[in-house]
């Protein structure tokens, strides 16, 4: 038996499975600034890359935020990663406060100076994308009808890892605590070595790999 549904008509069920099917995802913690100077850090759960070279990242605003507004008005910003140890500050700069109440503050977090953009990233996380924006996108539906949210994509201009989690000049996934998001209205997951399996492209597609 399968359970069917048009979206449009409601999905029938206590939780929208939507966001929990399509999961779990990388969370887009997002550092900007807005144009009078005010810092703002934010999670998004929409969040992924999008290309090898250049790379390139985007999250979704779902309604007008702080970070797109800040993104518009300095065309900057910077992804976090968030890791297990980050959870609980990350889960406080959901909070919604005013534009000119800065969650860096808010949470306790240190804001740290960018190599080249003009937007800190979080200190004690341990690795950061500094970002351009090269497009922001409205949604449309299938009517042409704008939806109140936006695709941000960013080319990463600059990227910091310490030092622990490339031991071999390898990036170690698990070694380096990512916190994803589920669905439902609380659900999150880790990475360990206990969910790693290796598995190697056919030979045919090995040139489309970065080198």
């Amino acid at each position: 038996m399968m359970h069917f549904y048009e979206p449009h008509l409601g999905h029938g069920l206590k939780h929208d499975p939507f966001n929990s099917i399509v999961g779990p995802r990388p969370i887009g913690w997002v550092s900007s600034r807005s144009a009078s100077g005010v810092l703002n850090l934010a999670p998004y759960s929409f969040f992924s890359a999008f290309n090898y070279v250049p790379p390139v990242i985007g999250f979704s605003s779902i309604g007008r935020k702080d970070s797109l507004n800040n993104i518009e008005a300095t065309g900057e910003f910077v992804w976090n990663l968030v890791t297990r140890e980050l959870a609980e500050v990350m889960n406080q700069t959901c909070e919604a406060v005013p534009p000119e109440v800065s969650e860096f503050d808010l949470a306790g977090l240190t804001p740290e100076p960018s190599r080249i953009v003009g937007v800190p990233r979080v200190a004690q996380s341990p690795v950061s994308f500094e970002c351009r924006c090269t497009q922001i996108l409205q949604l449309e539906d299938l009517d042409g009808k704008k939806i109140e949210t936006w695709m941000i994509f960013g080319q990463v201009v600059g990227i910091h890892i310490d030092q622990r989690l490339v031991p071999d000049g390898v990036y170690d996934t698990a070694r380096a605590g990512h916190i994803l998001r589920g669905g439902g209205p609380a659900d999150y997951f880790t990475i360990g070595p206990e969910q790693l399996f290796k598995m190697y492209r056919p030979e045919s597609g090995a040139r489309d790999l970065p080198k």
